[in-house]
């Protein structure tokens, strides 16, 4: 066997082993759940649990099997329409606000499907065919990953709207509370250069690398927590229009916002929903489900700002230690470590909030054919979040990453930090 053969040997048995560690992976965040849990849409951004679970065998079966394997037939050929999410070159799909109307096909045959797919993509992956394709397969898994954290965030929401209040994961994990100081840390600036441009998998909207300027900045040692913020609420920070944008201020006032997604007063005191169900505000913990425009008031209320996308990615390689992640089982961000001293939080805990608007790097092109839609056509109206959050796979989490959403997103796990120019 030659020096390539046995490279490209290896290269499928590492991606058969991280095909069943996804896939198993996503199969265990939805095992808690009923055939009922997993038929909620409590919105329309949210998707039910068993789309989840279809649309990304969907993707495996549209892009790689039925392309490229001739011996694949279709499990069923109404599911190429039924659980395309939302790629229009292929002759349509359903409105996404309506997921939560199909009782049918039941979450029993979904699971079929599923495991057909797998069964199907294990013996495509084992065959020479498959040598110009693991990329493709790469792109999947990673795709499959953002499901993930889509199926934790969802069905959060959906258990939230329920009146009964339940608990998507009972048991807690705890973890201690203790007084973090916030520092500034200050990053030099200059020419630096951002973006992905070495081995390993990223997202099309993460290149090319590329050079940028930065003035000499500082950034918070660690996010927003429960206590500061709640600074900002009882100085009326909802009630002062000179903090807001004029968007931010329009749509909290239509919507009546007057605290973070799933807060609650009880008994005169602030508790929050959690994937545990119901708790006290603990003080120390990030602040989460924060949308821009409520990041953006909270930081001109404290007299700084949000870090552009490329100063956050230029501080992150300053960065220490990893925050929560999905593997740790919090779903839950957790308090900064009172005994690290320096750039804290940069990965995991929350999604933060950078004042950048998500458009194309220079010399961005987009994939051609259909899957030049994945990120592409989004580059509209969304603001750009970095770091990912307590239920991001670690594996699927890098500095260049670029998650986007609409300003007024908050049900995903979404924070603050806060950012200044060195000379104020």
């Amino acid at each position: 066997m030659s020096t390539a053969e046995a490279r490209l040997r290896t290269g499928r048995e590492v991606i058969a082993e991280r095909f069943d560690e996804v896939r198993s992976t996503t199969e265990r965040l939805a095992e808690a759940l009923s055939a009922e849990d997993q038929m909620v849409q409590s919105m329309p951004d949210a998707s039910p649990t068993k789309w989840h679970l279809a649309h990304t065998t969907w993707f495996f079966e549209t892009f790689i099997l039925l392309p490229n394997c001739s011996s694949y037939k279709a499990f069923d050929p109404h599911f190429t329409y039924l659980f395309n999410s939302y790629y229009k070159q292929l002759d349509g799909h359903p409105q996404r606000s309506l997921r939560g109307t199909f009782s049918r096909p039941s979450l029993e045959k979904i699971m079929q499907y599923r495991h057909c797919v797998e069964d199907a993509m294990r013996d495509f992956m084992a065959s020479e065919q498959a040598s110009d394709i693991l990329e493709l397969v790469e792109l999947g898994l990673n795709h499959e990953q953002q499901h993930q954290e889509l199926i934790v965030t969802d069905i959060k929401h959906a258990f939230w709207s329920n009146p009964l209040r339940p608990a998507y994961q009972p048991s807690a994990k705890t973890a201690a509370t203790s007084s973090t100081t916030f520092k500034w840390i200050e990053i030099k600036g200059g020419l630096e250069t951002i973006g992905h441009g070495g081995s390993g998998f990223a997202f099309d909207n993460e290149q090319p690398a590329h050079g940028v300027y930065l003035e000499p900045f500082r950034l918070g040692s660690r996010l927003v927590t429960n206590a500061e913020y709640l600074e900002f609420m009882n100085d009326l920070g909802y009630e002062r229009p000179e903090l807001w944008l004029s968007d931010g201020w329009d749509y909290i006032c239509a919507n009546r916002w007057r605290a973070p997604l799933y807060w609650e007063l009880v008994d005169r005191e602030w508790s929050v929903f959690t994937c545990r169900g119901m708790n006290r505000i603990a003080p120390d913990q990030p602040v989460c489900h924060i949308s821009y425009y409520e990041a953006d008031a909270y930081a001109r209320w404290a007299g700084a700002r949000l870090a552009t996308e490329a100063e956050w990615e230029v501080a992150a390689a300053h960065a220490i230690r990893r925050g929560e992640l999905l593997e740790g089982g919090a779903l839950h961000p957790l308090p900064a470590d009172s005994q690290v001293d320096g750039l804290q939080q940069m990965i995991g805990d929350t999604w933060e909030w950078t004042s950048s608007a998500y458009s194309a790097y220079p010399g961005y092109r987009a994939a051609a054919g259909v899957l030049g839609e994945y990120n592409g056509k989004f580059m509209s109206n969304q603001m750009v979040l970095r770091g990912g959050s307590c239920a991001t796979p670690a594996s699927h989490i890098r500095a260049s990453y670029r998650n986007f959403f609409p300003p007024h997103a908050r049900w995903q796990f979404m924070g603050i930090r806060l950012a200044k120019d060195a000379r104020d």
